[in-house]
């Protein structure tokens, strides 16, 4: 009769316990950016084109893995500096490996309404991402006060694209 009384109390444990990667997980996941070189200014956008982070690299922020029920987050980032040409990455989110735990320990609820809800059932891929900056034009041509304006550049500030178009003059 105790084994039996202990065996239900053990799997109304695993039945009414919360999530397993809610326990031992997270749904917030740190993050660095750094960029090279660094100062670069950096902007990041959850799937929904909501900015949730706006700065300077390096930086390091908390970012939510889920979007939603049963839904995982993705952000585009953007690094922006003078002088060098804009890029874009994407940053997703992956499967949390702790969430199969609930097959042991968290039970059904664990693993369809808790971790789900939560977002822990989800973890960004990377934690430290460092971007490379090329140099490139990083220059915005805007008319001043609206009329056309006469700049002028270093070659080394053209895109490579419009140098076969250059002619000498002598």
């Amino acid at each position: 009769m105790k084994t039996l009384t202990t065996l239900l109390g053990i799997c109304l444990a695993i039945v009414i316990l919360p999530g397993c990667a809610s326990i031992v997980s997270k749904s917030n996941w740190p993050v660095t950016f750094h960029s090279n070189p660094t100062g670069a200014d950096i902007s990041i956008t959850n799937k929904k084109g909501v900015e949730v982070y706006s700065g300077k690299t390096p930086a390091t922020m908390k970012l939510k893995s889920g979007a939603g029920f049963f839904s995982k987050e993705s952000y585009t980032v953007t690094f922006k500096m003078d002088g060098y040409d804009t890029k874009k990455i994407t940053l997703e989110c992956k499967l949390n490996g702790w969430y199969f735990g609930n097959l042991v320990f968290g039970g059904l609820i664990g693993f369809l309404v808790i971790d789900p809800a939560t977002g822990a059932m989800f973890k960004l891929e990377k934690d430290f991402i460092e971007e490379q900056l090329t140099k490139g034009t990083g220059t915005t041509f805007i008319p001043v006060n609206n009329q056309p304006s006469l700049q002028i550049l270093n070659k080394d500030q053209l895109p490579a694209e419009w140098t076969k178009h250059l002619v000498m003059i002598q």
